[in-house]
């Protein structure tokens, strides 16, 4: 893997970033706001941040974790397990002072961890996307119970497709079926480039209809904080 993403973050966070963060689609291209989406303290007060804080208990496993801006708040509550496919970007956070940062795959949970394992799981960063089909966020899905107590909580977010907004989003992919589109994008960094990214959007009655069978059902859509934009977070917990 080359991991310009990753490396960026990490740069960025140690004061070596000499080049911006590109992401792109074709020859679209626009700087990434590393600071503002990775960076910027967890605020549990706020609206959103107390929407976010009141679903969540411990353990708690943060898949997609970033550069730990959340498992940082986490961990000062309950045990916290941070997981992260970039080695660069677990080792940002580890930097910052996360205290369980994991590389590891969101989507392959049984592998890593017992059953019962957590009580809250958190998927903030639209990564759930990449699980790349209906059947795939259903699988995904399953695995996250397993590895959850029957009485867990978990919150995930995604972008809207119906949103009329959607069609604005960098390397948006129209679909005929309601409910659902895809985005392609890639990430550049001081001459290196990444895979392009394929992710699946699903709307929230899709994210429904995905969880059917999965032992979680959708328990609240929360839009603020997010503006007037597709994006949305999704509050789910075990039947």
């Amino acid at each position: 893997m080359t991991d310009a993403f990753g490396r960026a973050v990490r740069d960025h966070h140690r004061g070596d970033r000499t080049d911006p963060l590109r992401q792109g689609d074709g020859e679209e291209t626009r700087e990434h706001p590393i600071e503002a989406f990775y960076f910027d303290a967890f605020d549990p007060e706020s609206d959103a941040g107390s929407w976010l804080a009141s679903r969540l208990e411990g353990p708690v496993v943060d898949l997609g974790a970033g550069a730990g801006r959340h498992a940082l708040w986490a961990q000062e509550r309950f045990e916290t397990v941070a997981v992260e496919t970039s080695p660069a970007l677990v080792e940002t956070m580890r930097d910052r002072g996360v205290e369980d940062a994991r590389e590891g795959d969101m989507f392959a949970l049984r592998d890593a961890f017992e059953r019962d394992r957590f009580a809250s799981a958190l998927a903030i960063g639209t990564q759930i996307g990449l699980a790349g089909s209906m059947g795939g966020l259903s699988a995904f899905l399953g695995d996250l119970a397993f590895v959850t107590t029957p009485d867990a909580t978990a919150v995930v977010d995604c972008y809207d497709p119906s949103h009329p907004e959607a069609t604005a989003l960098l390397g948006y992919r129209g679909d005929p079926t309601p409910g659902l589109a895809h985005r392609v994008m890639w990430f550049s960094y001081a001459g290196t480039t990444d895979p392009t990214l394929h992710f699946r959007l699903f709307s929230p009655d899709r994210l429904r209809e995905a969880a059917l069978g999965t032992r979680w059902e959708v328990d609240a859509i929360d839009r603020s904080g997010t503006g007037d934009g597709p994006h949305y977070r999704a509050a789910l917990r075990k039947r």
